[in-house]
């Protein structure tokens, strides 16, 4: 596919994105390994999350693109798959490169077709990765936000927003931000919640990273997500343990030369605050033997502040589904706007920057 038909991988909606998804791993021949989710979708589709693997299967170097950890953001992380299917140019470099390529098409596909960022058990899916045989972590601050964050009526009232706007004033935007999006395990009925056990796509991504990283002795991992940053820019984020040794790799691998900075949650670089439960963990469990290497792509969209009203309005959705139809409409549409651009403009921003972070990663790999 050429760079001039991009906006066709991109589409309004999961089933439609699923089918693309689909259609372009059959044009190329590709096996498809679908995962069943036990529930359907906002128009009663099927949900699954779909896994092709381009190269073979005993290839000892993997990349994974992954899509729609955070539901919403698949939006724009499948039109990037879409289009790489389709990309005979970026097919054979990373076929020379003896590179396999693993794309997890909708890691929370229920999150994707309802437009939510959550997962259908009301969990932030990149918060879940804990170990639930010991204490979790405890959000103190977290605990403060809650009551603002969901209150009864929506929009918020002039109490409301005021309390809001005063604990910004005094804590700054940041901490508003970081006691909110760091994850909490306490309040099942709030945002950003962590779960209190794994969730089925947690499950169902153990047993994908298990089968397909067996012989991978290298592999290269890029989450794709949106929603934090300035619009169209690509943050490439380092998704991995605290680990000098492994930074330093995953700079080198993709900061191109400066051009295009890695950040870190560990040393305060990134637009991330510090988080816990992290999926990238998962790797490290299921595929011991391998070296892994991963960044999470971070597109922008709007102001943070906005994106985390879009979270509130919708969770507040969530808890009440008798809202009147206009309402929810207005809210969905809101959320969707939070997590993704609908312009060309920005559409090729995404898929060039992935492109990019895909080619860097092939000859991180190869080397």
């Amino acid at each position: 596919m050429p760079m001039t038909g991009l906006v066709d991988a991109f589409s309004p909606s999961y089933a439609q994105a699923r089918k693309k998804f689909l259609e372009a791993a059959a044009a190329a021949g590709l096996p498809i390994e679908s995962h069943a989710h036990p529930l359907k979708g906002r128009d009663g589709e099927d949900l699954a999350m779909d896994v092709v693997r381009d190269g073979p299967v005993d290839a000892d170097k993997l990349l994974i693109v992954s899509s729609a950890c955070h539901g919403v953001e698949g939006y724009c992380g499948s039109g990037v798959q879409v289009f790489a299917l389709h990309d005979a140019e970026w097919r054979a470099k990373a076929q020379a490169a003896g590179v396999a390529t693993l794309y997890i098409h909708a890691l929370n596909p229920y999150g994707f077709s309802h437009v939510r960022r959550f997962t259908h058990e009301n969990v932030d899916l990149n918060r879940n990765f804990q170990d639930f045989s010991k204490p979790l972590p405890v959000n103190t601050a977290y605990r403060e936000v809650h009551p603002l964050l969901l209150p009864e009526q929506w929009p918020p009232s002039p109490d409301n927003q005021a309390a809001v706007m005063q604990y910004i004033a005094t804590n700054g935007e940041a901490a508003w931000q970081a006691a909110i999006s760091q994850g909490q395990h306490e309040f099942a009925d709030g945002i950003f919640f962590g779960g209190t056990e794994p969730t089925w796509s947690n499950l169902t991504l153990r047993a994908v990273l298990r089968k397909h990283g067996a012989s991978a002795r290298n592999i290269a991992w890029i989450d794709l997500h949106t929603g934090l940053g300035p619009s169209g820019h690509g943050e490439r984020i380092y998704a991995g343990a605290d680990d000098a040794v492994s930074i330093a790799r995953a700079r080198a691998w993709w900061d191109g030369g400066g051009a295009t900075p890695v950040t870190s949650i560990y040393d305060g670089s990134s637009t991330s605050a510090f988080l816990t439960g992290l999926m990238w963990g998962a790797i490290y469990d299921e595929c011991p033997h391998a070296e892994t290497t991963g960044i999470a792509m971070e597109y922008g969209t709007v102001p943070v502040l906005d994106v985390m009203n879009a979270v509130r309005a919708e969770q507040w959705l969530n808890l009440h589904p008798e809202a009147p139809a206009e309402q929810h409409a207005q809210i969905k549409a809101q959320m969707l706007a939070a997590f993704f651009t609908d312009t060309d403009s920005w559409k090729g921003q995404i898929v060039s920057q992935a492109r990019q972070s895909m080619f860097q990663a092939v000859d991180g790999l190869a080397a």
